[in-house]
């Protein structure tokens, strides 16, 4: 039972943290959806998806207004030229990179470094778009600048149309959509109290059911307690009840308070491992505690006859409440002879043939 119990809650808090694991993961790995909306000097819009990187601060709710610029080299494996000032201000330059050759946050680190407010990664041979992740713990801590991934296809029409050279400027939007995390956090919160609470209603439970086992069953110094008799020929015993085999020479019989005997090897497992009460009649072989308290309703319980009344009574008890009705019956007749005693009847018989009975007391 303790092995079975053990085995659950392993295999219970195993499974909780392999969802766990597997849904913060999850989470890593789920972006936040984005667009970029370009516009040329015309004022022309185009709408482009992208898919924002898992590092870096995430775009403001307004999003990000800005001037696209190629990088130089294209690549971003090193330093790059820093954006142009503008004219009498500082504008905002997003900067678009080439996929390969390094790392992606050591791109967007690069185009931080140069000045850039953003920075936009475009595939290459493909349009697929890619969740830029990074391993680099250090790195990571120096990035502050929001990028996003987008396809080839993509940055082929924003490098032909809406580059600063053109008189374009793109706009980084982020979708406003509630993050998963919020339903999924209280979701695993949720689930790791009601694990908690099983786990302990479980313990509760087997502790519970072990004491009560332990209260029913009988103790090896209780046992050693009750007689053990030698089988010999001529004994009122025969045949032990559990095993249903005859009583040899020598067999060791254990005598229980009720009068019935069985094998010690039949009726030792019983006790110490079922309950200690006899097989037949179930008269407690030792009372547990708290019995003492209910002795009498019990007495009075087991005197009358119902649907759960053993077959066959204890021997003890039969001839005690034989002993109990022939002393009812000889204190009855005692009763009767003394009032018999007490008074005489005398009985005249008159001339006219009438009875008149006289009583007198004798005493």
């Amino acid at each position: 039972m303790l092995l079975s119990i053990g085995m659950l809650m392993l295999s219970a808090t195993q499974v909780y943290t392999i969802l766990t694991v597997q849904l913060f993961a999850f989470l890593n790995l789920l972006p936040v959806e984005a667009d970029v909306l370009a516009y040329n000097f015309e004022n022309a819009s185009q709408t482009f998806d992208d898919l924002p990187a898992r590092f870096g601060y995430r775009l403001p709710a307004e999003g990000l207004k800005g001037f696209l610029i190629n990088s130089k080299p294209e690549n971003a494996c090193e330093p790059i030229v820093p954006p142009p000032l503008k004219d009498n201000s500082s504008g905002t330059f997003i900067v678009l990179i080439r996929r390969l050759d390094c790392n992606f946050d050591e791109k967007v680190l690069n185009a931080q470094r140069a000045g850039y407010k953003a920075a936009i990664v475009h595939n290459v041979d493909s349009d697929d778009l890619i969740s830029m992740g990074s391993n680099d713990i250090e790195v990571l801590k120096k990035i502050d600048i929001p990028s996003v991934f987008i396809g080839e296809s993509s940055a082929n029409s924003l490098k032909d149309e809406f580059t600063y050279e053109k008189g374009g400027h793109i706009i980084l939007v982020p979708e406003f959509s509630l993050p998963l995390e919020y339903y999924l956090i209280p979701f695993l919160i949720i689930v790791g109290i009601c694990l908690i609470l099983i786990v302990i209603f479980m313990i509760t439970k087997f502790v519970q059911d072990r004491h009560r086992a332990r209260r029913n069953r009988l103790r090896k110094d209780q046992l050693k307690k009750l007689p053990i008799h030698k089988f010999k020929k001529g004994d009122e015993y025969d045949v032990c009840a559990i095993c249903l085999d005859e009583y040899e020479d020598g067999d060791k019989l254990r005598i229980l308070p009720c009068s019935h005997a069985y094998h010690c090897k039949c009726v030792d497992p019983w006790l110490t491992k079922t309950k200690k009460t006899c097989p037949v009649c179930k008269q407690k072989v030792v009372p547990s505690q708290g019995d003492s308290d209910s002795d009498t309703d019990s007495s009075q319980e087991e005197n009358e006859v119902s649907e759960h009344t053993p077959l066959l009574r204890p021997l003890a008890s039969t001839e005690s409440s034989d002993y109990e009705e022939d002393d009812n019956e000889d204190t009855d007749s005692s009763d009767a002879e003394n009032e018999i005693n007490e008074h005489s009847v005398v009985v005249q018989l008159q001339p006219n043939g009438e009875r008149d009975y006289n009583i007198a007391n004798t005493v």
